[in-house]
């Protein structure tokens, strides 16, 4: 997915978990961070990020905060984009596990949950909870960095889907290259890390990919190891 006029900045604070302030052109900004989790490890004093400029005039703000570096690392923490980087991937045939897919849709009900993705491929079908991942420590990759109760909802929901026939998937996108490693987060959310463990016990297709990312662009790289 490519983004269109961006911005080079350097961030400063963030006040609420919708805004953030940054140095742009000399000048103090007022951004709207798109990513609600807490991303403390990336969004420091002093970091360069990058964002994106509105072209509707009635926004309150003109910016977005799309990614930002950590060290040398640069990592897009847009929590809106990697619904549509799986889904682009999809149609084109870069995931082995989801191959010549027939029918693919966005956001799709199911019992009291809403999943990303439904597909159809032959006589199979299911439904893909994609999951955006941020947190990386020591080189091995990490979700939650919040607790999400509704990410451990999905998740039971997903577990619910193959009483029915259906083969599903949880795909986590981590947002940053290099990556070779993926981990619940049990420290952070036990719960979450616990579903996840059942999830795969129970047959649910446990998926990861890192990331190439540029400061206009990310999209689909390769597969990475999942530690459960």
């Amino acid at each position: 997915m490519k983004y269109k006029n961006i911005e080079e900045a350097i961030f400063v604070n963030r006040p609420n978990r919708f805004i953030a302030n940054v140095i742009i052109d000399g000048q103090l900004e007022k951004v709207h961070v798109k990513n609600t989790g807490r991303c403390k490890e990336i969004l420091r004093e002093g970091t360069k990020v990058y964002l994106e400029k509105s072209n509707n005039p009635n926004r309150k703000t003109k910016y977005s905060l799309i990614s930002a570096y950590k060290d040398d690392l640069l990592i897009n923490i847009d929590s809106q984009v990697p619904n549509n980087v799986v889904y682009s991937a999809i149609n084109s045939n870069r995931i082995d596990e989801l191959m010549d897919v027939n029918l693919l849709k966005k956001e799709v009900t199911y019992g009291d949950s809403r999943f990303d993705l439904y597909y159809e491929k032959g006589e199979e079908k299911g439904f893909i909870e994609v999951k955006g991942v941020t947190l990386e420590t020591d080189g091995l990759s990490l979700f939650p960095d919040a607790p999400t109760e509704r990410g451990t909802k999905h998740i039971n929901g997903i577990i619910d889907s193959l009483k029915e026939g259906y083969k599903s998937y949880m795909f986590f996108l981590i947002q940053m290259p290099g990556i070779k490693y993926f981990k619940a987060n049990e420290k952070m959310d036990s719960k979450f890390a616990n579903a996840l463990l059942q999830a795969k016990e129970e047959g649910v297709q446990i998926l990861a990919y890192n990331s190439i990312i540029t400061k206009d662009e990310i999209n689909l790289n390769e597969k990475v190891q999942v530690l459960i």
